[in-house]
């Protein structure tokens, strides 16, 4: 999980590298998709550990 935690963090500080001028669509969806899922996760652990579901 910490390497991937890594990974995520380095693909995420290279969507602002200076030689790139346009943006790299694929990082951006796939960051963003990433973030959207694990704040999914973290609702549903969050639910189940309070007991609303």
């Amino acid at each position: 999980m910490r390497r991937f935690a890594m990974k995520a963090l380095f693909a995420v500080l290279s969507l602002n590298r200076a030689e790139r001028t346009r943006i790299d669509w694929d990082r951006t969806v796939i960051a963003a998709s990433t973030a959207v899922t694990l704040g999914l996760v973290t609702l549903y652990i969050f639910g189940k550990w309070t007991g609303r579901w």
